[in-house]
């Protein structure tokens, strides 16, 4: 299989369609040097698509061989992505202000692609398709490998600021807390593995975790909610060739975006979040704030949404 392009179209099995080192405006080792800060909800009203593209979407965060990263405004969070066909060293970026990249930093991650590994200063961690690594502030060491480079694993990871340690872990998808919610007459149902949470992997105050459609529902996060105490972001995958659309904005003034497959959306604390796709699908989430109380969230009625 050519790494380059993979591709298969159920939520079942895994696709990805990435640059070649070169082709993007990425280094092989590269954090974006532009911080994607997040405007004011009334700032949002007025906005063009391209202008909510542009500050909410993040696209081409995996390319063959590279290791990309993008600093965003919502709670310092960092969003990247691994795929190493020779190993790769997670760098350090002057935007941290630190020695190293986790010396005031954890990080979790999430494989979508081919078997791969970790390596947490010289811990080995094996990351099957859909496991979940946690690892803690203070890591001087971050390597990321795949088991085939003709089947690249894809790290999809998150990173927030952290002021305590936790012990680095691992987790398959078959141990994750899971919680089924939704129906299939109103086509939401959807189950959702909960891996750093804290009922399970422990960190200082990520929350992350990846939700799964079932076959012949396609909405996700509906009705919606928003969460004053935390910033999350959606990472949306196994959408194959088709499109998704994300529901965005203040309750009572929604945008939307049109989302495909690989590509990540930045949800502020005031929006909302929540999507329709044309098939069921996956995405990961993740949150970083003052707690890490999964239910702390504030519900919004369909019929107040405008």
């Amino acid at each position: 299989m050519n790494p380059e392009h993979l591709g298969r179209t159920s939520v079942g099995v895994w696709e990805s369609v990435v640059d070649r080192p070169g082709d993007s405006g990425y280094s092989r080792l590269m954090f974006n040097d532009d911080v994607k800060w997040i405007p004011r909800p009334q700032d949002v009203v007025g906005m063009s698509t391209e202008e909510l593209r542009d500050s909410f979407l993040i696209a081409d965060i995996f390319g063959a061989g590279e290791l990309r990263g993008v600093f965003t405004g919502l709670d310092r969070l960092v969003v990247g992505g691994a795929m190493p066909l020779a190993p790769l060293q997670l760098p350090n970026h002057p935007k941290t202000g630190r020695a190293f990249f986790l010396e005031r930093r954890e990080l979790g991650a999430i494989n979508v692609g081919g078997p791969g590994t970790v390596q947490v200063d010289g811990k080995s961690f094996s990351l099957p398709r859909l496991g979940c690594v946690y690892v803690p502030m203070g890591t001087r060491s971050l390597v990321f490998e795949s088991a085939n480079a003709k089947e690249p694993a894809q790290f999809y990871f998150l990173s927030c600021p952290a002021h305590a340690a936790y012990p680095a872990a691992v987790m398959k998808k078959e141990d994750a807390t899971a919680a089924t919610l939704g129906s299939p007459a109103n086509a939401n149902r959807r189950t959702i593995h909960k891996y750093i949470h804290a009922g399970g992997m422990a960190s200082c105050q990520l929350v992350m975790g990846f939700t799964e459609l079932a076959e012949g529902s396609v909405w996700n996060s509906f009705p919606p909610h928003t969460h004053d105490r935390r910033a999350e972001v959606y990472f949306y995958f196994d959408l194959g060739e088709s499109a998704l659309v994300h529901l965005m904005g203040p309750p009572t003034q929604t945008r939307h975006l049109f989302m495909r497959n690989q590509e990540v959306v930045l949800s502020p604390p005031w929006s909302i979040h929540c999507g329709c796709g044309t098939g069921n699908y996956r995405f990961i989430w993740g949150m970083a704030g003052e707690n890490q109380t999964f239910d702390d969230m504030d519900g919004v009625g369909p019929t107040d949404l405008r």
